[in-house]
This record gives structure tokens, C-alpha cells and sequence, in this order.
């Protein structure tokens, strides 16, 4: 494997002459997607001799290794094929080194070499979903992405972690009438002899900003899968779930095409206050999309909670006072998710992240196309800190 310098990969992604749009077109690829040889990148800062060390395949922006961080865990490698997200990761984690390229052309010894002796005690994976999500309008079960779970059970075998944590889709339950959740059971609890168990989350229930459904694969060696012991803090007889405008109203209002590099006013409630926690006062990351006339008059004139496009009724403004529905990518094109519940714009990729609860240290490189894929393919990080919570107790529990 080769080693470099970060560098920001700024090409843009080639135009298209097919119809995007068509059922049975064949699957856009990013122009981000690195194509070379896996490439390895030092970390930036030393590695604790001892802690509880976690390797993150299909790392993305680092979701859910920032998370885990929070609950205490130490993130030692991350891996993934964007060049974009593997930069945003390093920033995030410095004490990670990072490889970029396909995690089929990785060696899993050159993880075991970047470890230096260490155990590796959770191998963390949110494998590609697109291919089983239901807001993907090519969706199908023969789509290669689907097979990349074979990937994470492949580390697996070769790592030997001590435990498990992996996310998909909650609509990769019937994905094969329901024999590829069976098969990444199977693959997971083989691969490293410990019970693997499987359930569905919402990360509102963890004071995430959005009503996310995810299924959360999670096995510890030497006991039985501690998923039942995850904590659930918001919801129905817990506190309120965190609605959109408690993530986002201490940042700056902006109009179409702007952007601000200061916070304007503070904190104003306890999620606001963890998500600048360690900011320094900078604001990153706060542009406003740069939209014709006829889309702010759309916006402006649809009503917070409603559909913005007849064709498209997942583009919605954002209602205030309720959680996000959940945030995609966006796939490789320009176009918004949401509009802003009270400016006639879309989201900036700090409000993005907002609502992903990633925390606004986080500098997301490569642009606003590239931070919505980051920010959309993102585990929000409250929901991966709960996870790993229930992970630290259950490794603490027995021995190495």
C-alpha cells in the first residue's frame, strides 16, 4: 500500500448523458471515489499504549468512531473509499490513521500493522446501504453494493475482535425475504464465535435531532449480545425528542448564497451546548446553498412540515418544533434534501450536521455536494455514543 500527505480532491463528478432519474438506470458513481491503490495515512497524533482500541471499515466522516469516542473508547483506524470523507475523518480523529481505497483491495495485516501489537476490541462497520434503502428509486436486491457485509465478516475473521458493532437500513430486514440480515448473523457470530444479535433503533430515542431507523448488528465475545441493554434517553416516557429548531437556532440566519464563520449568539439548551463544546468559538461549515429566484419563492412559500415538489414528497421544509425526517446523502448531484424552516434556503452542512448530532469541531471537507453525502451517510453520533456505552461495560466485564 502506498503512504501520502492528504491532499483535497477537487475534480468534480463527470456529467452524465443517461437520465439519473430512470427506474433500472444503471448506478451513478461519485467522481470522489478513489480508484488507485489503497493509500495509508499516518495518524497526526500518538496512539495510547492501552484503552479500548476500535476499527471503523466504511468509516465515511467518522459518525459513529466519534460516538464511540464519547463513550470512552479510542478509534485507531478508519477506512473508506471517498477521498473527501477520509479527510473530514482525519481531521475528526487524529489519533486514527486512515486508509483510503476500497476495502476489498485492503489487507486486514496492514490494519493488524497499524495497530502496533494492540487488540483490536470492536470492529465497527456501517457497510453501503443504498442498496437496500427504500429512499433509493433504483433499489433492488441484485445491487453489488448489497454484498459488501461479506467484507466486514472477511475482517472480522482475520482481526478477531473482541466484539462486533455494525448499522444498516431497517429496510435491510427484508432485503432477500429477509436472508441477508440471516446471513450477516450467521457470517458476524461465526466469524469471531460470540452471539450475534440484530435490532432496530431510532435515533431520536438517543436525543439525536431526527427520526433515523437503523438496524444495529452488535456481539460480544464470551457472552451473550448485550444490544437488549441499550439505553434508550428520549422518547415516549423518557425526555422529549430534540426537534429541529433546538438544534439549529444559535446558529446565524443566512440568506441564499451566504455564509458566517462566527456564532451570533450562545448556547441556548443542552444540545446546543455539547455540540460547541469543543468548537474554539469557530464555525465551520455554514454556507447556505446558492439557489435561483424561482427555488427560494418555492421555499418561501411552502409551509415548515410540508412537501416542497409533488414529485418528491421526502423534500420537505423542516417543521421547527419536530425532528428531521431522516437525512440522505443526496447521491453525487446538486440538489437539497430540506429547506430551512424559517430562511428560504436548504440546509448549510453545519445545520446538516446539526441534525445529525455530529458535533460542530467536525470540518467537513470537500465542498457542499460532498458534505451532504458525508453528513446523509453519517451514524449520528449520540446514537453510536449509547452503543458504545452498552460495548465498554460489556468489554470491561471480561477479560482480553
Amino acid at each position: 500500500m502506498k503512504r501520502a500527505q492528504p491532499t483535497l480532491f477537487e475534480l468534480e463528478p463527470p456529467d452524465r448523458e443517461t437520465n439519473p432519474w430512470a427506474r433500472g438506470s444503471p448506478v451513478e458513481e461519485s467522481g470522489y471515489v478513489w480508484k488507485g491503490d489503497p493509500v495509508v495515512f499516518e495518524r497526526e497524533r500518538a496512539l495510547p499504549k492501552s484503552g479500548l482500541f476500535a476499527v471503523e471499515l466504511f468509516c465515511g466522516c467518522g459518525g459513529t468512531s466519534t460516538g464511540l469516542e464519547m463513550a470512552g473508547m479510542i478509534c485507531a483506524v478508519g477506512c473508506d473509499l471517498l477521498e473527501p470523507a477520509i479527510q473530514t475523518y482525519r481531521s475528526a480523529h487524529p489519533r486514527a490513521a486512515a486508509i483510503l481505497g476500497d476495502v476489498r483491495a485492503i489487507d486486514p495485516e496492514k490494519i493488524i500493522e497499524l495497530l502496533g501489537g494492540r487488540k483490536v476490541d470492536v470492529l465497527v462497520g456501517g457497510f453501503p446501504c443504498q442498496g437496500f434503502s427504500l429512499n433509493n428509486r433504483k433499489r433492488h436486491d441484485e445491487d453489488p453494493r448489497n454484498r459488501l457485509f461479506e467484507q466486514f465478516v472477511r475482517f472480522a475473521k482475520a482481526l478477531k475482535p473482541r466484539a462486533v458493532l455494525a448499522e444498516n437500513v431497517s429496510s435491510i430486514r427484508s432485503a432477500g425475504a429477509g436472508t441477508v440480515v440471516k446471513s450477516i448473523l450467521t457470517g458476524l457470530s461465526d466469524a469471531i464465535e460470540a452471539d450475534v444479535q440484530a435490532e432496530v433503533f431510532n435515533a431520536a430515542d438517543f436525543g439525536v435531532p431526527q427520526t433515523r431507523r437503523r438496524m444495529i448488528f452488535m456481539g460480544v465475545c464470551g457472552q451473550s449480545s448485550p444490544i437488549a441493554a441499550v439505553e434508550r434517553t428520549h422518547g415516549e416516557g423518557r425526555l422529549p425528542w430534540v426537534s429541529v429548531g433546538e438544534a439549529i437556532s444559535d446558529l446565524p440566519r443566512l440568506g441564499s448564497g451566504r455564509s458566517s464563520t462566527e456564532y451570533t449568539s450562545a448556547p441556548k439548551n443542552e444540545f446546543q451546548r455539547l455540540m460547541r463544546a469543543d468548537s474554539d468559538g469557530v464555525l465551520l461549515n455554514h454556507e447556505a446553498p446558492d439557489h435561483p429566484p424561482e427555488t427560494i419563492e418555492r421555499i418561501r412559500n411552502t409551509k415548515p412540515g410540508q412537501p416542497m415538489y409533488a414529485a418528491f414528497k421526502q423534500r420537505i421544509r423542516l417543521h421547527p418544533d419536530r425532528p428531521s425526517p431522516t437525512q440522505v446523502s443526496g447521491g453525487i448531484r446538486p440538489q437539497f434534501q430540506f429547506g430551512h424552516p424559517s430562511d428560504p434556503r436548504g440546509l448549510t452542512i453545519r445545520e446538516r450536521a446539526r441534525m445529525q448530532s455530529i458535533p460542530d469541531h467536525v470540518r467537513f471537507a470537500g465542498g457542499l455536494v460532498q458534505g451532504r453525502v458525508q453528513t446523509g451517510n453519517a451514524v449520528p453520533p449520540l446514537m453510536a455514543r449509547a452503543l458504545g456505552k452498552v460495548l465498554v461495560r460489556a468489554l470491561k466485564s471480561t477479560k482480553k
